[in-house]
């Protein structure tokens, strides 16, 4: 490819170039993964290969206003709470979802 200034070239000259380098990482890399496939036996992962998956976890609070809405009861605070508590005397315990 002749060498050429980026400055001067088109906005779409610029996008296809974009589009064949990020090509031509994505197969050197395949290739890579291949040849490192080979030399430890395993399976060709995409991506890392190591992703942590969570539990599912049975929803432990229900919104008053809106019952599709339910949080597990982990993490922060949903938003929908906090907005149905603000001004009221709703406690978080109110929401608990009785079985």
């Amino acid at each position: 490819m002749a060498k050429q200034s980026l400055a001067s070239m088109s906005v779409e000259a610029l996008f296809k170039l974009r589009d064949e380098v990020a090509e031509a990482i994505s197969s050197r890399a395949e290739d890579l993964r291949k040849q490192l496939s080979k030399l430890t036996g395993d399976k060709p992962t995409r991506g890392s290969g190591r992703k942590r998956k969570g539990r599912k976890v049975a929803p432990q609070f229900r919104s008053k206003q809106d019952p599709s809405l339910v949080w597990s009861g982990r993490g922060a605070l949903p938003r929908w709470m906090k907005e149905e508590m603000k001004g009221t005397k709703l406690k978080k315990e109110s929401f608990r979802i009785k079985e």
